[in-house]
């Protein structure tokens, strides 16, 4: 089938995943529905515990056994559906298809190998190419990436590399393989203002280039102002509204959008206090029966804290809200 640029790659409906924690099990996603298509960059944005990092996990097929399962819904990759999958098929999806870079490349590089060994055993696992061959197309990822002197790097071990270039070594793992569609959690987490836009160009200009789709997370909003196409605003497991960036920045309807962006400094303003969200993120143990942004909301009324909120559709995207207000800045 011949597919164009705004065909869906991954399709996520109502997901809900638990994990096992003391005993019990808490719902950590709760029935979270959203699109990636081809050539699109959809950033998924909310408090850290809001369930984003776990959600990209489960399409991912890492979610950890021992811990965290879905519990219901669907995850389609080009109409496939990856939940039915075997873990030998789900890893030639892993990589060659969809593609992840983790949150901390401290952590996600073998610091006893070296970045040519680890780049060549992911080429090699998936592709029947020579070393010799495979040392090339490494080489070719890592200047894609815009790593300075990439044959060097290849015999450099992780503690070798600064922040900024153990991440575009993790760029580089993920697209070697020039998968449909990339997964970047926080990729520009920790890095100084000048890297971190070194690295969303390389990101933005890789997937151009090669119209991939790509679900960004990040909780940083004036990274979603710079790359994203399409935004959803996670809370408590549960996304709260969904638009275009300009659609999202020009009117956020929720009051947890207009809280977040209400919370970013301006700059020319001489003085006033910082603006914050009152309270924090309610644990996954506790599930009020309404709203569960209702005791963090300057504008919830009875019904919010007695009827739980649906995700409908606007005029401009997806809104759960039983009570939205217009923005004021």
């Amino acid at each position: 089938m011949n597919q164009t640029v705004h065909d869906e790659l991954v399709e996520i409906r109502d997901l809900r995943i638990s994990i096992h924690s003391e005993g019990s099990f808490f719902e950590v996603v709760k029935g979270v529905s959203l699109s990636i298509r081809a050539n699109e960059i959809v950033c998924l944005v909310g408090e850290s515990g809001c369930g984003k990092s776990i959600t990209a996990l489960s399409v991912m097929g890492l979610l950890p056994a021992d811990v965290a399962g879905v519990t219901g819904g669907e995850i389609f990759y080009r109409g496939q559906s990856l939940l039915g999958l075997s873990p030998r098929e789900m890893r030639r999806v892993r990589s060659e298809e969809i593609a992840m870079i983790f949150q901390d490349p401290t952590t996600s590089l073998d610091p006893v190998f070296t970045i040519g060994s680890l780049l060549k055993e992911v080429i090699r696992a998936h592709r029947d190419v020579s070393r010799s061959e495979a040392e090339e197309l490494a080489v070719r990822a890592l200047e894609e990436a815009q790593l300075p002197d990439a044959r060097k790097r290849l015999r450099s071990y992780p503690h070798e590399l600064s922040g900024g270039m153990r991440q575009r070594v993790m760029i580089a793992l993920a697209t070697a393989l020039n998968p449909a569609v990339l997964i970047a959690d926080e990729p520009t987490t920790a890095l100084d203002v000048t890297v971190q836009a070194q690295i969303l160009e390389s990101l933005r200009t890789r997937q151009k280039e090669r119209k991939m789709g790509m679900l960004l997370i990040t909780h940083d909003l004036a990274v979603v102002a710079a790359v994203a196409d399409r935004v959803a605003v996670m809370y408590s497991g549960e996304i709260v509204e969904e638009a275009s960036v300009n659609d999202l920045f020009d009117n956020p309807k929720h009051p947890y959008t207009q809280g977040l962006l209400g919370a970013i400094p301006d700059i020319t303003a001489r003085r006033g206090a910082l603006h914050a969200i009152p309270g924090r993120v309610p644990p996954p143990q506790v599930t009020p029966p309404g709203c569960e942004f209702a005791p963090r909301c300057a504008h919830s009324i009875e019904s919010c804290w007695e009827e739980h909120p649906v995700l409908l559709p606007t005029s401009v995207g997806k809104l759960r809200c039983i009570n939205p207000q217009p923005y004021s800045t």
